[in-house]
């Protein structure tokens, strides 16, 4: 059958209303890879500007932040032993004072330690806008629900961060540094204990990342129990399975040996663990009042 003049143009006008939509979906997809380029490019542009500051006051925040975990003076020494006492438990909270002497094994070891620091200083200084960054970027795709979930998230998940790495650094480390320090072997006092910087700075960076990134449970877990995934009683039901992995990660968060280390990363865990179960589960309750709703 022939076909009429106005039905061959309406023919080629869908094939390219066809094209122009083929064309369209693929700008866009372009266009998101941009969107995602230009955050990556100012999260970097951030972290490397807080990593600059950083070295520039680098003797001071060498001296008087990364150093000082190692040093008898440091505050955390002298506040367990007022807390012991005032439990009236004497001095058992107390530390025996240490100096650790360092020694740089390496011709560029004190610029790269300097470098070391200041990279690892800036992405954790700018975590919170990293973070903000993500979260721009993955909000367009989010329902209006789903983004009224989000609402505060760069607050809760800096809170937790932070917390966790204070928590690594003023308590943690003290400990770790604490019992390297004083662990001696043989009795001939001939091994003196001088660690590389290096090394130093490493396990103080792992301890404050590690705490950091662990203590980021809850929001994981409420994120989880929000997509479905998991549940209150699905993490209270496998507590026994969960303790088991908090302990590995106690154990590879601590650089030492020390069950006392171990143990003061485990308890916190813990906490969070339950603190997960109880976001988790007023998630679940108020999913079922929803559905009652609807129903």
């Amino acid at each position: 059958m022939a076909t009429t003049a106005s039905e061959r143009k309406s023919f080629f006008n869908r094939i390219s209303n066809g094209k122009n939509n083929e064309e369209q979906t693929e700008m866009s997809f372009f266009d998101h890879l941009e969107e995602l380029r230009w955050h990556i490019i100012r999260s970097i542009i951030a972290w490397l500007v807080a990593a600059i500051s950083i070295f520039v006051y680098i003797d001071w925040v060498y001296d008087h932040i990364i150093l000082a975990p190692a040093d008898e003076r440091f505050v955390t020494y002298g506040a367990l032993c007022k807390f012991g006492r005032w439990l009236h438990l004497g001095d058992g909270f107390c530390m025996p004072p240490v100096k650790i002497n360092f020694q740089v094994t390496e011709v560029n070891g004190t610029f790269t330690s300097a470098i070391t620091i200041a990279m690892i200083g800036g992405l954790i200084a700018a975590f919170p806008y990293i973070f903000w960054e993500v979260w721009r970027f993955i909000k367009p795709a989010l329902s209006p629900k789903e983004r009224k979930y989000g609402q505060g998230s760069i607050f809760y998940v800096s809170l937790c961060f932070f917390t966790g790495a204070l928590f690594g650094y003023y308590l943690l480390a003290p400990f770790t540094f604490n019992f390297l320090a004083s662990f001696t072997l043989g009795k001939s006092g001939l091994i003196q204990y001088r660690p590389a910087i290096n090394d130093y700075i490493d396990s103080l960076t792992n301890l404050i990342l590690g705490c950091g990134i662990a203590f980021e449970l809850p929001v994981l877990c409420y994120v989880l129990a929000k997509l479905g995934i998991i549940t209150g009683s699905f993490l209270k039901q496998h507590f026994k399975f969960a303790f088991v992995i908090i302990l590995v990660v106690s154990a590879i968060i601590t650089p030492s040996p020390d069950w006392t280390s171990q143990f003061l990363v485990a308890i916190p865990l813990t906490l969070l663990y339950w603190v997960s179960i109880l976001l988790a589960g007023s998630v679940d309750r108020k999913r079922a009042k929803e559905e009652k709703e609807w129903s």
